[in-house]
């Protein structure tokens, strides 16, 4: 069977074993691992385990010979932070596909379907959460394909773990028979079970956790959509239909999107499909839902106490202590059974049994509108991120990080003037008419008004020190003429 490696319409490889796809669902928000992850900057794009993202790992983790670029599909607040991490890891990105709005995983598995079909009807899909730990990559990559013979007999294959305990925060899946040629009939689906079904099923020996990664071919995906959701089909068809490029993403149609129903692939497909299969991992994989997770996999020292960044422990036990900035030591004395999470603006401390709970801290937030439910201390954007470091009546200090080669939109603003203190690098400013650069302790000022832009020549990052003074200072005052990101009016940064 020959595959082809496809980017974009291109065919780059042509190569005798199928090809696969990896599709990357990059959304959500991770309140359960606050106050690291927020729905301004969720978990699959922190770095909760090892120098790499979850989502890079994800990424390169599929990646190689046996893959084709990924497709990503995410939302328009993330679509800058995919590829600038993809960028990181050095791997160029497929189609990134942009939801209007999240609509669980079985629209988007299908708008991913649905575009890779143009190209590789028959084409292998790997469909996984770019929010898991997976301790061996190669490992998984092997149980890929092993799972490839059953996927080209038109079997949908799902992964399941390899039960260590009996976990009530997982779905299972029931085994219905022998594992043959790397893969084994699935019986059935059984939602998050109480832990004395739990207990019974772990004991069973033919249960497995479900992971929620699937690999199928597109024929097999799309004919299962018309078979058991095809009210589904054709909003998300309209939808990719009427997508329209915008630079490196494909933005779905929103009022087509807007017709698709909310479905779990689970609820949609899956728990109504026939020809379903399974491969068993039993390599390391976690789904890091919390963070007593966290903690599992980060490893422990001999009192049992997970340890991050810049902490003093003082007869503490079985205790996961994090801080998350390195200018916040996070001292515990005589904690046990404890999670104790710092960062600049945050503070977790909660009872190591009730890390479920977070997510209740996270709406106790939201209804009393503290920025800290979804804000993140630093704000991403397309060519950097800022920072903001003191705010007073009718003025804000903000700390700005410009990436190499990166220019923010010409712009100007109703309300406020601007000081600018380059401190590190040199930026080439743009006021009005005037052109010039302005090194390391050079300043300049932009009046109320002025068309201006920053833009960073150099090979480093640029950073500068931004002092805002007016009647007005928030992010929507922007009247924008240029964009090399092609956002709108009042669009941020």
């Amino acid at each position: 069977m020959r595959g082809a490696v496809y980017h974009w319409g291109c065919k780059l490889v042509e190569q005798e074993t199928p090809v696969i796809h990896p599709v990357i669902l990059c959304g959500g928000a991770g309140t359960r691992l606050w106050p690291l992850s927020r729905k301004a900057y969720p978990k699959q794009f922190t770095r909760l385990i090892g120098e790499e993202s979850l989502f890079q790992a994800a990424v390169t983790r599929l990646s190689g010979p046996d893959f084709a670029l990924p497709t990503v599909v995410t939302g328009s607040d993330f679509r800058f932070i995919v590829t600038e991490q993809l960028a990181g890891v050095g791997i160029a990105p497929g189609p990134i596909l942009i939801e209007p709005e999240a609509r669980n995983t079985a629209p988007a598995i299908l708008a991913a379907a649905l575009v890779i079909a143009r190209e590789d009807p028959e084409g292998v899909m790997l469909v996984a959460p770019s929010d898991h730990a997976i301790a061996d990559p190669a490992a998984f990559r092997e149980s890929a394909r092993a799972g490839l013979p059953a996927v080209a007999a038109g079997q949908i294959v799902t992964f399941g773990i390899t039960p260590t305990s009996p976990e009530t925060g997982y779905g299972w899946l029931e085994l219905g028979g022998k594992v043959e040629a790397g893969a084994a009939p699935l019986s059935r689906f059984v939602e998050k079970p109480d832990l004395a079904r739990a207990e019974a099923m772990l004991a069973a020996g033919n249960f497995l956790w479900n992971s929620g990664i699937f690999m199928f071919k597109v024929s097999t995906i799309l004919a299962a959509f018309e078979a058991h959701a095809p009210a589904m089909l054709g909003p998300v068809k309209a939808a990719v239909e009427g997508a329209e490029v915008d630079l490196k993403f494909l933005r779905l149609d929103p009022v087509a999107w807007a017709g698709a129903p909310s479905d779990s692939i689970d609820y949609a497909v899956m728990e109504k499909a026939k020809n379903l299969s399974v491969v068993p991992y039993a390599a390391g994989w976690n789904d890091l839902g919390g963070w007593d997770a966290v903690a599992r996999e980060m490893g422990s020292d001999e009192a049992g106490n997970s340890v991050s960044g810049e902490v003093t422990e003082i007869d503490c036990a079985a205790s996961l202590l994090r801080s998350e900035n390195e200018d916040v030591e996070l001292v515990g004395i005589g904690l046990s059974n404890m999670i104790v999470v710092a960062m600049k603006d945050a503070v977790l401390v909660a009872d190591r049994a009730r890390a479920q709970e977070v997510k209740k801290a996270v709406e106790a937030l939201k209804a009393k509108a503290a920025k800290q439910a979804e804000l993140f201390p630093y704000d991403h954007r397309p060519w950097g991120h800022f920072e903001s470091l003191a705010v007073g009546e009718r003025f804000q200090v903000k700390r700005i990080v410009v990436h190499p080669g990166a220019a923010l939109s010409l712009q100007s603003h109703m309300h406020r003037a601007e000081h600018w203190i380059v401190v590190s690098g040199t930026a080439r400013v743009t006021i009005d008419d005037e052109v010039k650069l302005v090194t390391e302790n050079q300043s300049v000022y932009i009046p109320l008004g002025a068309k201006h832009r920053m833009e960073n020549p150099g090979k480093v990052p640029m950073v500068l020190i931004e002092v805002q003074t007016g009647a007005y200072l928030g992010e929507d005052d922007i009247i924008r003429y240029e964009d090399v990101y092609a956002r709108g009016q009042g669009a941020k940064g």
